[in-house]
């Protein structure tokens, strides 16, 4: 008995390995650095830090769920920040026009994402890895090779409507708007994809996609209605990013791209899903922020930063997919 009991017991722990490690993260910084790192302040600092990969990553969840993968996500996030701050600035336009717009003009953006790989058949990873350089060359071409920042001229050498952010603009990037949009994208990337008759379509097709074909589901239409999500996702993070920083910079997004992949696959295994999962995405991204929060308090220099957090995704990466493995090969 205690022989068959012994992998079932190995497979749960397995099953929580990232929420065991985001634990353990915050119990070890926690008892070294003290109240510095465990409180509300620090806390919200955190949830402020990790807005912007969560909200990338759950565009990811949603491209994967039907077994999608884009590498072009953050590229072109960076276009969407180039039209988002030259409505607003060059043009004049009102907030809440400048996100509508740049949201519906991302959507847009990815149907050529859509075009390759639905129409032309292009495998993803080679689809959206081309993609990224005609988004960085869209970019450069719309802003004339620079940044787009408060009292910059436009491309075509005149004064641009408005010459600075209104305060309610610098407001999405900061603590709370920039969390809610989180917590926002999350609840319905959730609701979406764990109640809904089109969200089990797209697990349904990550699973087997012939099979799903052949049971009748339109995994066409349902493969690019996903990706529109994706999009929309895509904008909103843009957008955060844009007015965190006070301006779209060039290549301003790009660096998002592998924090919000490892916070995607990382949360696959939370609670035994083994499948892109949109709570499992925001524990992800929750061990990224902390790990990158405690090291600095540690004292980590910058450079050895990146190394040290990697190590950890990747041994909790080991720890939630190798094991696993192992554990059900056991269990068979």
């Amino acid at each position: 008995m205690k022989q068959q009991l012994t992998p079932k017991r190995a497979a749960l722990w397995m099953d929580w390995a990232a929420v065991i490690a985001l634990a353990a993260a915050v119990a070890v910084f926690a008892l070294l650095r003290g109240d510095s790192f465990f409180s509300a302040a620090n806390a919200v600092n955190i949830l402020r830090s990790m807005s912007i990969t969560t909200i990338f990553a759950i565009g990811a969840t949603l491209t994967m769920a039907p077994d999608g993968f884009d590498m072009s996500a953050c590229t072109l996030a960076t276009v969407s920040s180039f039209l988002f701050a030259s409505l607003f600035l060059w043009f004049g336009l009102p907030l809440w026009l400048s996100v509508l717009l740049t949201v519906v003009l991302t959507m847009v953006l990815y149907l050529l994402t859509m075009f390759l790989i639905l129409v032309c058949r292009v495998p993803d990873m080679l689809a959206t890895c081309a993609l990224m350089f005609v988004h960085q060359g869209i970019g450069l071409w719309w802003t004339g090779g620079g940044a787009v920042s408060a009292g910059m001229p436009t491309p075509w050498g005149t004064d641009p409507a408005r010459m600075g952010w209104t305060e309610e603009a610098l407001a999405i990037g900061a603590a709370p708007w920039c969390i809610l949009l989180m917590l926002g994208c999350v609840a319905f990337a959730f609701v979406f994809l764990q109640y809904t008759r089109h969200g089990r379509c797209l697990y349904a097709m990550g699973s087997n996609h012939t099979a799903a074909a052949y049971s009748g589901i339109p995994v066409k239409k349902y493969r690019f209605f996903a990706g529109m999500l994706t999009a929309v996702m895509i904008a909103v993070g843009a957008i955060v990013v844009c007015s965190r920083n006070g301006a779209a910079q060039i290549s301003g997004c790009d660096s998002y791209l592998m924090p919000s992949l490892a916070a995607v696959f990382v949360g696959r295994s939370v609670g035994g899903a083994e499948k892109p999962n949109a709570l499992g995405t925001l524990v992800g991204a929750a061990l990224v922020a902390v790990l990158e929060n405690g090291l600095t308090q540690m004292g980590v220099v910058y450079y050895v930063l990146p190394a040290v957090k990697g190590g950890v995704l990747a041994l909790a990466l080991v720890a939630a997919y190798g094991c696993h493995r192992r554990t059900a090969h056991i269990m068979t």
